[in-house]
């Protein structure tokens, strides 16, 4: 059986506050989860399922900029891996359209972890 993980990188360098960065990984979070669940659906395969089941691991880790996070999405793309590039409303912290986050997955952890392992976790 494959292990599963997503992981959520979200951007240290607009110093957000815990509650607006919890927020943020939770947008991240759910909305990748639900590109990998609908994804399923059409090509009928299990992987948002198994990941459920095995707990549904999640690891947040850091991204030092916008570029870095834009890199990565890039790559999740090249990789075939389900993502949500997540840009705020601007309604508190930050202006309209900044991108504060970037969910990855659920996705095999091995493929996850070639393109985040060398990230820090939050």
């Amino acid at each position: 059986m494959d292990k599963y993980k997503q992981v959520i990188v979200v951007r240290t360098d607009l110093e957000m506050s815990r509650g607006k960065l919890a927020a943020q990984c939770a947008h991240a979070s759910l909305e990748s989860a639900l590109k990998v669940m609908q994804s399923d659906k059409v090509f009928q395969t299990s992987v948002f399922k198994d990941w459920r089941t095995e707990g549904a691991k999640k690891i947040v880790v850091k991204a030092e900029s916008e570029g870095a996070l834009i890199k990565l999405r890039d790559a999740a793309v090249r990789a075939g891996i389900k993502h949500a590039l997540i840009s705020d409303a601007g309604l508190t912290e930050v202006p309209p359209g900044t991108k504060t986050a970037l969910g990855l997955g659920p996705d095999e952890e091995k493929k996850i972890d070639k393109l985040t392992g060398n990230f820090s976790a939050l």
